[in-house]
C-alpha cells in the first residue's frame, strides 16, 4: 500500500449488550521513518500529530499522513506532552533520562531537562497547576515529577506506591490521578502539595495504563486488559465495566462526542464505547487496526482518534535467538503504519 493509501472499513458490532452500532472510517498510511514507538498526542484542532520513534518524534498531518517535521535526539522517547500558553512542547527520554523541550512552532529544540529519578515514560500537562506531570518507572519505587512548562525547571517529586506508574490525568480542581499497572491501583495526588491523598484498588480490572477524566460527569476511565473501569472520584468506587481486548497501553477520550476509544494491540482493534449516562456505558464499535498498535490519541476539536505502529520484518540470518521469556531483537522496520479514525 502506498504512503497516501486510504481505506475505509466497517466498525464491527462488539458484544451482545453492545448499544447500536456506528460506523467508522480508518485512513491508513505508510509514513516512513525508522525505530519504534510508544505514545502519541494530538494537538487539538490543528491536524498535527506527533508520534514517538524510539530516537526521534516525528510529527505527521493527521489528515494525509504527510510529514511536516521531526524532534531529533530523544533516545528511548516515549510521550509527548503539549502546552500551547508556554508555546512550548515536551518529550520524555528514557534512555538518557532527560526532557527535551521544544518550541511549538518551529519544533526547534530549546533544552535538554536531566531528571534524575530516571524511569521516564508517561508526560501530561495538568491545566490547573500549569504543571508537566512526569509518571517514571523509578527503581526502587516509581515518581511523579512536575516541571514548570515556561522555564523546564522541577518543582517537585512525589514517590508512588508502585514501580509501573502508566498515565496520568486531572480533574481541573487540584486533584492528579495516577494509574499503578504493578498494583491494579490508581493514586490520588494533591497536585498544589505534591502529596499523595489516597490509593483506590481496580478490580476487576488488571493492569490500568491508559487514563482519561470526564470532567463534565465527574468520571475516570481507566484502560485495562480485557474489562475497563469506570471511577467516581468522589468515593474512589468502580461504578462501571468496559469489555475490551488485551494489550491496551493508553485510552482516548472525546468529550463532546462521549465516545472512549481503548486500543488492543494484542487484538488488533479499539474498542469504542460511548457515555450513555455517568454510570452506563454501551460498546458501539470495534474497529480493526493492527497487531502491536496499542497508543492512541484523541483531537477532540476534529474529533479524530490517531494510532501508530511500525511493521518489522524478518530478522537478518544468523540473528541470535532470544533469550527465553523475552521478546528478543525486531527485523528491520519494513513500513510505519499511522491511523486515523473517524465517523
Amino acid at each position: 500500500m502506498t504512503r497516501h493509501a486510504l481505506c475505509v472499513l466497517a466498525a464491527i458490532l462488539a458484544a451482545p449488550r453492545a448499544g447500536p452500532a456506528q460506523t467508522f472510517k480508518v485512513a491508513r498510511f505508510n509514513i516512513g521513518g525508522d525505530g519504534g514507538t510508544d505514545y502519541l498526542t494530538a494537538e487539538p484542532g490543528t491536524g498535527r500529530v506527533f508520534v514517538s520513534r524510539g530516537t526521534h518524534v516525528m510529527v505527521v498531518d493527521g489528515a494525509t499522513g504527510k510529514v511536516l517535521g521531526d524532534i531529533p535526539d530523544t533516545p528511548r522517547t516515549h510521550g509527548i506532552a503539549l502546552v500551547p500558553r508556554s508555546h512550548h512542547g515536551f518529550t520524555t527520554n528514557g534512555g538518557d533520562s532527560t526532557v527535551t523541550m521544544f518550541d511549538l512552532a518551529s519544533l526547534a529544540v530549546i533544552k535538554k531537562i536531566h531528571v534524575p529519578t530516571g524511569g521516564l515514560d508517561g508526560i501530561m500537562f495538568d491545566d490547573f497547576s500549569g504543571h508537566i506531570i512526569l509518571t517514571n518507572h523509578s527503581r526502587p519505587i516509581g515518581t511523579v515529577v512536575a516541571l514548570d512548562p515556561a522555564s523546564g525547571a522541577i518543582v517537585g517529586t512525589v514517590e508512588l506506591e508502585d514501580d509501573s506508574p502508566e498515565g496520568a490525568a486531572s480533574d481541573g480542581k487540584g486533584r492528579i490521578f495516577v494509574n499503578n499497572e504493578g498494583k491494579s491501583t490508581i493514586q490520588v495526588i494533591d497536585d498544589r502539595k505534591l502529596a499523595v491523598l489516597a490509593s483506590w484498588p481496580l478490580a476487576p480490572c488488571e493492569g490500568p495504563t491508559g487514563i482519561a477524566y470526564d470532567r463534565a460527569a465527574n468520571r475516570i476511565f481507566s484502560g485495562c486488559g480485557k474489562t475497563s473501569v469506570v471511577i467516581d472520584p468522589a468515593s474512589g468506587k468502580i461504578v462501571a465495566t468496559i469489555a475490551n481486548g488485551e494489550g491496551v497501553d493508553a485510552l482516548g477520550w472525546d468529550p463532546a462526542q462521549r465516545l472512549i476509544y481503548i486500543p488492543a494491540g494484542r487484538d488488533s482493534n479499539v474498542t469504542v464505547a460511548h457515555e450513555d449516562t455517568p454510570d452506563r456505558y454501551s460498546v458501539v464499535a470495534t474497529v480493526p487496526t493492527m497487531r502491536g498498535a496499542k497508543t492512541i490519541s484523541v483531537d477532540p476539536v476534529k474529533h479524530v482518534a490517531y494510532l501508530f505502529q511500525p511493521e518489522y520484518g524478518p530478522l537478518p540470518p544468523g540473528s541470535p535467538a532470544p533469550a527465553p521469556g523475552s521478546r528478543g531483537p525486531r527485523g528491520p522496520v519494513v513500513a510505519a503504519w499511522f491511523f486515523a479514525i473517524s465517523h
